[in-house]
């Protein structure tokens, strides 16, 4: 186990928070990325630049990122649907900008409003404007796993569009599970024969927990050779144009996985739960994670007190 890492980038900013019913005001936006900064990771995706029609709840997102304390050597990335939401974020120090496309026709159209091939034309007037700016890209493929409306997604149909997004220019990848329909097995073999495109260290995995399996895939594209994973604080999120999607992996699920089995994150588990234990007072529900109501295996409890009588 020795030297093995994973990259974790936190998504709860913006994919754990666009579908809360309550508003969360901007300052506790702010707070919780100040405090996510500190507490080891070094990718946060802090927003999105849709219209503020699409998604009210992260309809504050230039003053976010106005605002937030950006920690050296921490990627904060933010997503963009189109040219004018990616000169919003330039404009406001976006490092990244991730765009999103369906493999799905049916689905690119609930999410997006129009074709794919519409969304490739966007990107390529992104690409066009960023090329200059210093900026990072990365395109991330919806529905990779699955689509809810069309059922399975061919793996040469996600394959071809990598390919169009590497062309274009976008150097990073992103294979999304959105509504939680990917199998273990199904998982390493696209991992394996995308990363036959691309460098590792740019590849990314996102995985919805809706039918259960979220960590067991991130084990299944981790040992198929990937490296880098997106969750969510709690488990927040879900898909808003998926039926039946549920939140993101929990980051601190995850995070305690990797702990338990010897794999380097860099990221504060003690810190992180106790951030994770605060989201109920500021969203106003529970959230689905479990390692931040059960504690970590090294969160021994005292016998009961009978038994403590008896052992004294």
């Amino acid at each position: 186990m020795k030297g093995e890492y994973m990259v974790i980038q936190e998504v709860s900013p913006r994919d754990g928070l666009q579908i809360e019913p309550a508003w969360v005001p901007t300052q506790d936006k702010v707070a919780l990325i100040d405090a996510l900064s500190e507490a080891g990771f070094t990718r946060i995706e802090a927003g999105s630049f849709v219209s503020p029609k699409a998604i009210p709840a992260l309809r504050d997102g230039d003053e976010v990122f106005r605002r937030m304390r950006r920690q050296p050597g921490v990627i904060y990335a933010a997503l963009v649907p189109n040219l004018k939401g990616a000169q919003r974020a330039i404009l406001v120090g976006a490092d990244e900008l991730n765009l999103v496309m369906s493999a799905s026709q049916a689905h690119n159209r609930a999410n997006m409003r129009m074709d794919c091939e519409q969304s490739l034309a966007g990107f390529a007037e992104i690409c066009a404007h960023a090329r200059d700016s210093g900026v990072l890209l990365n395109g991330t493929v919806a529905t990779a796993f699955g689509c809810p409306f069309e059922g399975a997604v061919a793996e040469d149909r996600v394959l071809a569009l990598v390919d169009q997004y590497l062309e274009l220019g976008i150097a990073g990848i992103t294979l999304a599970d959105t509504t939680g329909m990917a199998q273990p097995r199904q998982v390493a073999r696209l991992v394996r024969r995308v990363r036959a495109r691309l460098p590792t260290s740019v590849l990314t995995l996102h995985f919805h927990n809706t039918r259960g399996l979220g960590l067991v895939n991130v084990l299944a594209a981790y040992e198929a050779g990937a490296l880098r994973f997106d969750a969510a604080l709690g488990g927040l999120g879900g898909c808003p144009f998926a039926p039946g999607a549920s939140g993101n992996i929990c980051t601190e699920d995850l995070v305690n996985m990797c702990a338990e089995m010897g794999i380097a994150t860099g990221i504060d588990l003690p810190r992180l739960i106790a951030l994770s234990r605060g989201l109920p007072a500021l969203l106003g529900h529970g959230v689905p994670g479990q390692v931040a109501k059960a504690g970590r295996n090294c969160d021994l409890h005292p016998l009961p007190e009978a038994l403590a009588r008896q052992a004294a």
